[in-house]
């Protein structure tokens, strides 16, 4: 079901783009796949975009993985760029997150965010329906706000070769939201960089192994070869 903008302005959606997958009519959970970006842009994100479609194997894996217990939706944002306090992904996604709660209301929701994305997830954690929160490589500045995610699970995953976003950041980020009682796992990936590319398997086999755990009580076990490494 894609849930296209209701317009343009100056070349750019009035409303994000959203496409949601469910086979079955009766999914137990849904997921939120949001994409990476930049720091400052007002430029429209193409369907072309390489950091949205490098979401989309996540989306796939998902959907393989669970067979319908999960419905899975993919968001495109608006614009490129975070923008300072316009903060403009977190409105595209909490906007999604509304959209989502309207078509399957009671569900648990999980967001699952890269980069920019993975911010914007963990911005997003505090809304009523999100019940769990992945972070792939997040861009996290200093200060980044974390009370939102108390009564959240978290996962955050970060290459050690990452040269955009800093794994050191993601790691206090992760003790921060310990001290605070938030669970929290997080996962180093040696010798991995931003895309995600070289271990790509991992990446989504960790992706997909929380969110049906957390979603759908599957067991851990079903990728603890993946969460080899964790802290």
């Amino acid at each position: 079901m894609p849930d296209s903008g209701a317009g343009y302005r100056g070349g750019v959606a009035s409303d994000p783009h959203l496409t949601v997958t469910a086979p079955r009519a009766d999914p137990r959970a849904v997921a939120l796949v949001l994409h990476g970006g930049q720091e400052r842009s007002q430029a429209p994100v193409p369907w072309t975009s390489p950091a949205y479609l490098r979401m989309l194997p996540f989306a796939l894996q998902l959907r393989a993985d669970t067979r319908g217990d999960l419905a899975v939706a993919v968001v495109r944002f608006r614009v490129r760029g975070w923008n300072g306090a316009e903060m403009s992904p977190v409105a595209d996604a909490t906007w999604a997150l509304d959209r989502l709660v309207q078509r399957f209301p009671g569900l648990p929701i999980g967001v699952l965010g890269h980069s920019m994305g993975g911010r914007t997830a963990l911005r997003v954690g505090g809304h009523p329906a999100v019940t769990a929160v992945a972070g792939l490589a997040p861009w996290l500045p200093p200060r980044e706000p974390s009370a939102q995610l108390a009564g959240r699970s978290v996962l955050l995953v970060h290459g050690m070769a990452d040269r955009l976003t800093d794994p050191a950041a993601t790691a206090g980020f992760a003790s921060r939201l310990r001290d605070e009682g938030t669970p929290v796992r997080f996962v180093r990936i040696p010798g991995e960089g931003h895309a995600m590319v070289r271990r790509a398997h991992r990446w989504h086999r960790l992706a997909s192994g929380f969110l049906q755990e957390e979603l759908l009580g599957a067991p851990r076990s079903s990728y603890e070869t993946a969460l080899e490494g964790e802290d």
